[in-house]
């Protein structure tokens, strides 16, 4: 008996590493340069107050990213190629235009990490930026689905480093546990906009796409769906884990200190070094270095795939440059596009990062609500379409995100 149960174990465990990697990935590549930038803020400008916005934000993150994983498994399409077959050309073409602009300047931010995060170092962006471009493009033009997700769960496990940068900080584990359960919550303008940062680095649009594509060329099916949950759930905890250490981090050294000016994520480690050591400054710009390029990485790959999906072009890391002509097209365009923005003396990064923000929260809303009616169309997943909590949470997420944007937008002019 003991013996079958430990056949039993031990052959779910196998099963469960084969299909570890879509939810993990996706969820990791999520603290991007931008993420620990609004990270990074948080903490420097409101300590341990906003820590709070982490526990909403990760049902948020798990409840769509598993709405992705099982659309990808009962229909074995991507989320661009379901919304083009009920949507129709038109509405998906200027869905996608506004997509493949928001992430060219999303990549573009994160090669600004790139930059920012050796510079710490002693290495010229000139020197690093062209370096990881070509060693980016190689990978994915080079390399094969398996390889490279196993290169990205690695990376996965590095962002990790952000736990030892918050120790180092000396955090006082008392206050933040107050700012948990009994959270100081502010209704002023400036607070809520960075309740709105925090939880919109937290689920991005791009995010939806690669999810569902990678769970497709992993060849997971709606049986290996216990496994696939697991893997969302790991994912989405290890992306709150590592949020919760940066603004740990940034809030026991540069809150407590009266450092708040931090216009980039290279500013933060910069700011920590005379708080924390040489040492915690390092280890928070090695972070942000990986975070960087593992998002250099997967951003062109899943605005390439989605694209070439959406208008039925073969598209996906396993074909041939000759198999996918039009995805690899797009992917190097995307990279050079990138790289030559960063390599401009002056180029307005910090402009170029704001706008692409605040263009995935003006899609943001437009993908989730294309979502929430493909999973619960009964002719798209039959059996499969959302329970009363998944509808709760993904339309109240919806709805919440649709007024935010609105707010956003309408603010400035009043």
């Amino acid at each position: 008996m003991a013996q079958a149960k430990k056949s039993t174990f031990l052959r779910n465990l196998a099963l469960f590493l084969a299909i570890l990697g879509p939810g993990i990935i996706t969820g990791s590549v999520d603290n991007d340069a931008g993420g620990i930038t609004t990270y990074s803020v948080a903490g420097a400008h409101y300590g341990y107050s906003l820590l709070w916005t982490l526990i909403p934000a990760f049902i948020a993150l798990v409840v769509v990213q598993e709405m992705n994983a099982r659309m990808g498994m009962v229909t074995g399409k991507g989320l661009a190629d379901l919304i083009r077959e009920n949507a129709g050309v038109k509405i998906t073409f200027f869905i996608f235009i506004g997509l493949l602009i928001a992430d060219i300047g999303n990549t573009t931010t994160e090669f600004a990490g790139v930059a920012g995060s050796m510079q710490i170092f002693g290495v010229s962006k000139y020197i690093a930026v062209p370096l990881v471009a070509i060693a980016v493009w190689i990978l994915v033009v080079k390399g094969t689905y398996g390889i490279a997700e196993k290169i990205f769960l690695i990376f996965s496990v590095f962002l990790l480093s952000y736990v030892v940068s918050a120790i180092m900080g000396k955090p006082n584990w008392g206050e933040i546990g107050t700012s948990i359960i009994h959270p100081d919550i502010e209704y002023n303008f400036d607070y809520i906009t960075m309740v709105i940062g925090l939880i919109g680095t937290t689920i991005a649009p791009w995010m939806q796409f690669y999810m569902q594509s990678a769970v497709i060329e992993k060849g997971l099916e709606i049986k290996d769906y216990k496994f696939t949950i697991w893997d969302v759930i790991i994912g989405s905890i290890a992306t709150v884990v590592v949020a919760f250490f940066i603004v740990v981090a940034c809030a026991s050294t540069l809150h407590v200190n009266g450092i708040v000016k931090i216009n980039e994520a290279k500013d933060a480690a910069v700011a920590l070094e005379p708080f924390a050591g040489t040492f915690a400054s390092q280890i928070f710009a090695f972070g942000l270095f990986i975070a960087s390029v593992f998002s250099a990485t997967i951003l062109p790959i899943a605005t390439a795939f989605y694209v070439c999906e959406a208008f039925g072009f073969e598209a996906g890391i396993d074909k041939k440059l000759k198999e996918a002509p039009q995805f690899y097209t797009l992917f190097t365009a995307i990279l050079i596009i990138a790289v030559g923005i960063i390599l401009i003396p002056n180029a307005p990064l910090i402009l170029i990062s704001l706008w692409s923000q605040v263009l995935n929260g003006a899609l943001l809303p437009v993908v989730l609500l294309c979502m929430m009616l493909l999973i619960n169309n009964k002719e798209i997943m039959g059996e499969h379409t959302n329970k009363l909590f998944h509808n709760v949470v993904g339309w109240v997420t919806t709805v919440i995100l649709i007024g935010l944007t609105i707010a956003l937008l309408v603010s400035p002019l009043l």
